[in-house]
């Protein structure tokens, strides 16, 4: 039975109508991608063309999906907004927060227990607004959202950067920051750029050895880590066609190491196949009766260099295996040529560890083809030196591939299952020996291979390739190893091959599973109560911030003059403050501890004008909110560029920052200050920068006339007593005005909730 399946219904309805007035306004054929964002417009029916890579523009999205570590502030934020429920079907996924180091059973209850506040928060809140929680253990959240919830033609937006992956079943889901989530949540719009588009055209079938992962793999040699950015990328042809549902699923899962902001198949059998096996009958029949507006118009497959602003063509019939890295995910080696690599760079040859799964390759099919090589390194009597981990993507998968005994064959090679969710993809590996820091070759199916990232070791070579690749390098226990060409020695010295890989794209028996940790939200949450201890230090229910007192702003003192590159991570650092992603005040002591002040050329190092004296950052700072002290950060260009981290918009504004004046935006930085009822200008001017001094107070003049395309007025009162004044600009409309007069975007939802 599928979830939300009269919402579904609700999009199929509209579709028509939609693309057929987009494509009266573009006067031309549609790609899938353009009839799909048509489609989803928050104006509704299209009035109007937008500019691929150009025009800025308001969708409404679908569904919501959260992970754990990410939904803390989202939800904490949605709170704030008065809701009874949220206004789309909404979703909570347990997959971050769990430390692989054991295996999947003793690691799943360290994690309960060490996270039960925060699970249970998560768990309440989704209780009590309708929003469907999938408890610890249950899998990772893409995995999850294939198996559950995405459609071919839908929008989604998710709170990780690998939410594309349910472009394996037809869906534009594109990652967005906690506070997009909210507002989409809370029933506002969600703005994004038009994104330009790039086909890529494939032909002929994979064979032998190749899988899917070996698209995206010689896909992110093309491109590179930048080649997609600000891009959709559309997969078609027969070579498409040919392709699983879940092969589909790992090449747009990993679209994200080019930058894309999405990438996305057309809807076809293999899909429709996915989805009844999924118990999803009633969204294949329903999918069928409009499958025409669920893929490019003929024309544009016809002539698709004509409609896509880049064409790429790969013939699968001729894709070589590929192995990436190490330290960066589009370094793209052919199989063919990886040992000499290997050899010529000085990589570490010996295979410490070999580990399959994750989001971007944890389905049936993979695992069963992983499996039959594991089967013939046990008939064929190979001895297995590596280590050797499997990360079943969710529980469904796990217990299916379990019932048909692949867990076992696993075992029979030294492998240890981890359990069901991100585990060492995003760090959480308690590698036993990582701080060493011993230099060392790892080879995994995940999508990341960044230097630290797996196990913290800067030494760790780590190197993407398909669960296929992984196993069989595994079993030989070197890099250099070709299976296509190379043999082993087995136990009993005798020279043997490894067969090409077999499996199923789908279990012939079905998937089965006695539990799949999914908790229903009451009916009526009234009367749940949210679940946050006052004395907790990992979370924190949030206040709503105070509107605008309704005059110019006077007397404020400059906090910090930020030199140079100024991110979200300078601005509000991860690493060890992610345990702190449910607590404002707590993660609050990390804002601007990144940033170089310009006057002493030091992080976390600026002037108190209340003591005279030097202090860290959020210290100052809270000096000046305890004192009735309003203040200003000054920035350089491109401020704030970097992840959509909505913590380094809030962190400035709890702590009671004002205004963020800079040369530059990055302009999703920028709408978040918006949208937490911060003044984010910029100077009309950028020689003004350097007429900001250390002990500056500064007035912000023009407010109580504050208009769209209006400028303000910046006075500097510096410490000799002399003033100067300058113009500075902003790019709000009315709409943010108001968000700014009422104190944040929030307000104004919880306002039209209760009036």
């Amino acid at each position: 039975m599928a979830f939300d399946l009269d919402m579904i219904k609700g999009v199929y309805a509209r579709i028509q109508e939609r693309v057929e007035a987009a494509r009266r306004i573009e006067g031309r054929p549609l790609t899938l991608a353009e009839k799909i964002l048509y489609s989803h417009l928050w104006e509704g029916t299209p009035s109007q063309a937008y500019d691929r890579g150009k025009s800025y523009v308001d969708f409404a999205p679908d569904r919501v999906a959260m992970q754990d570590a990410t939904a803390q502030m989202a939800l904490l934020q949605f709170m704030q907004a008065g809701r009874p429920q949220v206004a789309v079907p909404s979703t909570v996924h347990c997959d971050h927060l769990i430390q692989a180091e054991v295996g999947a059973v003793e690691d799943l209850q360290t994690a309960k227990d060490k996270n039960k506040e925060v699970y249970d928060f998560l768990a309440s809140v989704s209780n009590k607004y309708g929003i469907g929680f999938w408890r610890p253990g249950a899998g990772i959240i893409h995995q999850v959202v294939l198996e559950n919830y995405a459609f071919p033609g839908g929008m989604m937006i998710g709170t990780d950067s690998h939410t594309p992956n349910a472009g394996g079943l037809g869906m534009v889901a594109i990652g967005v920051g906690g506070a997009d989530a909210s507002d989409v949540m809370s029933g506002l719009a969600w703005e994004l750029k038009m994104p330009k588009l790039i086909g890529v055209k494939l032909t002929g079938r994979l064979n032998g050895w190749a899988a899917p992962k070996d698209v995206i793999l010689w896909v992110a040699g093309q491109l590179t880590v930048k080649g997609g950015t600000g891009c959709i990328v559309e997969y078609f042809g027969e070579g498409a066609e040919s392709l699983s549902c879940t092969g589909k699923g790992t090449i747009c899962n990993m679209g994200a190491e080019i930058g894309a902001t999405t990438s996305i198949f057309a809807y076809d059998e293999k899909m429709a196949a996915y989805l009844r096996s999924t118990d999803r009958a009633d969204v294949a029949d329903a999918a069928n009766d409009i499958a025409g507006y669920l893929r490019s118009d003929d024309e544009v497959y016809a002539d698709p260099s004509a409609y896509y602003d880049q064409l790429i063509e790969l013939d699968l019939s001729k894709l070589e295996p590929h192995v990436n890295g190490p330290f960066t995910p589009d370094l793209a080696w052919p199989l063919s040529k990886f040992a000499t690599a290997v050899k010529e760079n000085g990589w570490p040859e010996v295979l410490s560890v070999g580990l399959i799964g994750s989001c971007t390759n944890s389905s049936y099919e993979d695992i069963s083809r992983a499996a039959s090589l594991a089967q013939q390194a046990v008939d064929k009597k190979l001895v297995v030196t590596s280590e050797y981990t499997i990360t079943p993507g969710s529980e469904q998968v796990r217990y299916t591939v379990d019932r048909d005994g692949f867990l076992d064959t696993f075992a029979q090679i030294g492998g240890v299952v981890l359990a069901n969710a991100c585990g060492p993809c995003i760090g959480q590996w308690a590698r036993h020996g990582a701080e060493k820091g011993e230099k060392n070759s790892i080879i995994t199916s995940f999508n990341r291979n960044f230097s630290k990232r797996a196990d913290g070791n800067p030494n760790t070579h780590s190197f993407v390739a398909s669960p296929e690749i992984v196993t069989a390098l595994a079993i030989a226990g070197r890099l250099t190893f070709n299976p296509l060409t190379d043999t082993l020695v087995n136990s009993e010295g005798l020279t043997v091959m490894l067969d090409e890989p077999s499996g199923m794209e789908l279990p012939s028996r079905g998937f089965a599973v006695e539990d799949a940790g999914y908790q229903a939200p009451a009916e009526d949450g009234t009367n749940v109560q949210v679940l946050v201890s006052p004395t907790s230090d990992r979370l924190q229910l949030l206040e709503p911030f105070k509107a605008w007192e309704g005059t110019d702003l006077k007397g404020l003192k400059l906090l910090i003059k930020a030199k140079g590159k100024c991110t979200t991570d300078h601005i509000s650092m991860a690493g060890p403050w992610l345990k702190y992603r449910g607590h404002l005040d707590n993660i609050s002591n990390n804002m601007l501890i990144g940033a170089v002040n310009f006057y002493n050329e030091k992080t976390n190092t600026v002037k108190n004008q209340l003591s005279g004296e030097y202090g860290e950052v959020p210290a100052v700072q809270r000096d000046y909110k305890a004192n009735g002290i309003g203040t200003i950060v000054v920035g350089d260009e491109n401020y704030g560029e970097g992840s959509s981290r909505e913590h380094a918009a809030m962190e400035p504004r709890f702590l009671g920052a004002r205004a963020i004046l800079v040369k530059s935006f990055a302009r999703i930085h920028e709408t978040n200050l918006k949208k937490q009822g911060m003044l984010a200008l910029t100077f009309a001017d950028p020689a003004d920068y350097d007429k900001i001094q250390e002990d500056d107070t500064i007035d912000i003049i023009g407010l109580e006339t504050f208009a769209p395309g209006v400028q303000l007025t910046i006075i500097l009162h510096h410490s000799d007593g002399s003033t100067e004044s300058f113009p500075v600009n902003h790019t709000y409309n009315e709409q943010q005005i108001e968000w700014f007069k009422e104190g944040s975007a929030l307000n104004i939802i919880r306002k039209s909730v209760n009036a």
